[in-house]
């Protein structure tokens, strides 16, 4: 029971503490501190009664240290990636061009297919957020939107009819195959629906709460450290997309080969060719790799300190009761297992993560009676990216604070809305649409 309070109060204090604003260095391990004691679990390895039973500090330094270990390299060519972009005048050339054949009012939109392109096309979202915001800044600066919902175009473009959907190399899309047998394109019927309803609403949703903002007398509000797009020439717009072509077919070609490495080597290549290509338009070019890194080291430190909030839980006795119980529910296989998968993602903070505690667990029982696999794998799929964007999640916390710079305060109204409600509202019509036996 304390177990069990500690969870829900260790989640809450995570959540509101970062609502407020506080350091995320802090507030990650003082809210897993709060788990911890609620539970009984050891502080120290010195202090615990076995090598094998979990403490705070190693369970909370293991979640921390792994992330950084998995993913500092593409956070760091990441922020580069976006930094030389910016620093070129690539960006803005490319955000001009788009404005000048689109025209301002489709300035939202743009931003939404770049990152769309990009995420399916296998780059990583954290990485799409550093390598879109530059392009972000200039449209949302030209057309004077307010910058607060930049952090939301970015996620909606990055997390919600991209990521979960059939055929997305993205690691939400294929953790689900080897526990069922099935293939990334599973559902895809159901699936193509579900995108479509969040590629349409989703961007109606955005533009109706941009347009209310603006109304209300909301304008773009410039920084000193935003992009100095003032210039007297900028690059071809032409040329200057191509580092973004490049990241794309670099990572699509070696996705399969390379996995999560592929990205590295897309990465390292779009920043080689935004150099080469407009290396005589550059304001500074040491001064923009220095700011990319310093970037990618704030923002893979606030991201790891909620992953490891989310190491520790997992070690807890209540973490186990909350699992068996959201793999327990009665009814239709795919509402239990698709409310399995949000539940535990939202503890996590972590699509990937609710997927990989709650499909060893859901899959065998929901095979042997005979569930459709293909249509629990894209259940599975869009359900794992429903409660995993609360405020406390990883890619939440980069985009808003180390790619953005905003607060939750102002900024999350709008990603909540894009990355948690519009993506349930698609759950809930893809369980209906199997439910009528539409892809089985």
């Amino acid at each position: 029971m304390l177990s069990m309070v500690g969870l829900i109060a260790g989640l809450f204090l995570l959540t509101w503490l970062t609502m407020r604003g506080m350091n995320l260095l802090i507030v990650g391990p003082l809210s897993a501190l709060v788990v911890a004691l609620f539970s009984g679990m050891p502080m120290f390895a010195q202090t615990a009664p076995t090598e094998d039973t979990a403490n705070f500090v190693t369970s909370y330094m293991e979640g921390f240290s792994s992330f950084v270990t998995s993913w500092y390299l593409m956070f760091l060519l990441g922020a580069i990636f976006g930094k030389v972009m910016e620093d070129s005048g690539a960006a803005d050339s490319v955000s001009k061009w788009v404005v000048s054949k689109l025209g301002m009012k489709y300035a939202v939109l743009a931003i939404v297919a770049a990152c769309a392109i990009l995420t399916y096309g296998g780059v990583s979202l954290f990485v799409v957020a550093f390598s879109v915001y530059p392009m972000a800044i200039s449209l949302f600066k030209q057309a004077n939107l307010p910058r607060r919902f930049i952090p939301g175009t970015l996620a909606f473009g990055s997390v919600t009819f991209t990521m979960t959907s059939a055929g997305s190399p993205e690691i939400q899309n294929w953790i689900p195959i080897p526990y069922l047998g099935t293939s990334p394109y599973a559902g895809w019927e159901v699936s193509l629906i579900v995108a479509l309803f969040m590629m349409f609403f989703g961007y109606w949703w955005l533009k109706k709460m941009i347009s209310g903002a603006v109304a209300r007398g909301e304008t773009f509000s410039a920084r000193e450290d935003d992009p100095v797009n003032e210039r007297e020439k900028l690059p071809n717009p032409i040329l200057s997309f191509i580092p973004l072509l490049v990241v794309l077919i670099i990572s699509f070609i070696y996705h399969d080969s390379l996995k999560q490495s592929a990205l590295i080597l897309a990465l390292l290549g779009g920043s080689v060719a935004a150099y080469l290509l407009n290396r005589t338009y550059f304001l500074n070019f040491g001064a923009a790799v220095t700011a990319g890194t310093m970037g990618a080291l704030v923002a893979i430190a606030n991201t790891a300190a909620v992953v490891g909030f989310g190491n520790v839980a997992k070690h807890v006795p209540a973490f186990d009761t909350a699992v068996n119980a959201m793999t327990s529910i009665p009814g239709s296989p795919l509402i239990g297992g698709a409310i399995a998968v949000s539940v535990i993602a939202g503890i996590t903070g972590s699509a990937s993560g609710g997927q990989a505690i709650a499909l060893p667990l859901i899959a065998p029982h929901y095979l042997d009676i005979g569930v459709n696999p293909e249509a629990l794998h894209r259940v599975v799929a869009i359900s794992s990216g429903v409660l995993d964007s609360m405020p406390h999640n990883g890619y939440v916390v980069t985009t808003i604070r180390g790619v953005c710079g905003e607060t939750h305060r102002d900024a999350y109204g709008a990603v909540g809305a894009m990355t948690v409600i519009v993506p349930l509202i698609g759950l809930v019509i893809a369980i209906l649409l199997f439910s009528f036996g539409l892809g089985i």
